[in-house]
């Protein structure tokens, strides 16, 4: 997922030129709570992983060798720490770029006793290119991503073909990704990526979209959704080759 693939990219870099890149997301640094940084000067040591540092060894990490689940975006954190502590039988890293939602999910999971997660302050796409070995998720989730849905903006959106293929190389064979969303046009964005994505399968029965499954919870806003009428698409791809 790094830019290597790009001779040009990658020889302006070392020339030290400045390259402005797409990406799927808007640094927005909202201010921390005491809680929050509170929380991250607890729990970090324990709980926070660095870009930095390179290629994890995960069973390392966790101190054993239960399968890895990792979220892109985890935003304020409450359905990660929910998943984890439902899950003691699996580890979970999410990676999240905004950091009172980082100081958030700490402080939640300090909370909840949990200790089969970890994470990340960076952007995901370096994070997997650098440091998740090949082969080594159990289950990629992308819970409600930016939709970008001005036209224009479409390019800005993370699931493209290329990004469905830096990840296939993450999961294990058999291996899960699972998405969701909110925006029905970025749903069938979604569906029309992972259909024609080489070595992946369409989990769904229908060959379109799923049942939210009992292991991702549902959130305060989505509850409020259903109310209104809004509804929420589930998307889960396996890997097979």
């Amino acid at each position: 997922m790094s830019d290597s693939s790009n001779p040009n990219l990658e020889q302006a870099k070392q020339e030290g030129k400045y390259i402005r890149t797409i990406r799927s997301f808007v640094k927005r640094e909202g201010r921390l709570t005491k809680g929050q940084a509170a929380a991250i000067e607890k729990c970090w040591p324990t709980m926070g992983l660095e870009h930095k540092n390179g290629m994890l060894n995960l069973a390392e990490v966790f101190g054993n060798d239960n399968d890895v689940v990792l979220e892109i975006g985890f935003g304020m954190g409450k359905s990660l720490v929910e998943m984890a502590k439902n899950a003691p039988e699996l580890n979970f890293i999410g990676i999240e770029v905004h950091r009172p939602g980082v100081g958030a999910c700490l402080m939640d999971a300090d909370e909840a006793g949990v200790t089969n997660l970890r994470v990340f302050e960076h952007d995901a796409v370096e994070v997997l290119a650098d440091c998740i070995a090949d082969e080594s998720l159990s289950k990629l989730q992308l819970f409600f991503p930016d939709p970008w849905h001005k036209k224009r903006h479409h390019k800005r959106r993370i699931v493209q073909p290329e990004f469905a293929q830096k990840l296939r190389s993450k999961l294990k064979i058999g291996g899960v990704f699972h998405m969701a969303t909110d925006w029905e046009n970025y749903a069938e964005h979604m569906l029309e990526v992972m259909q024609v994505a080489e070595g992946y399968k369409n989990q769904s029965e229908t060959n379109d979209y799923v049942p939210r499954p009992d292991s991702r919870p549902l959130t305060k806003f989505e509850q409020r959704g259903h109310r209104l009428g809004h509804g929420v698409w589930d998307l889960m791809f396996e890997r097979t080759k």
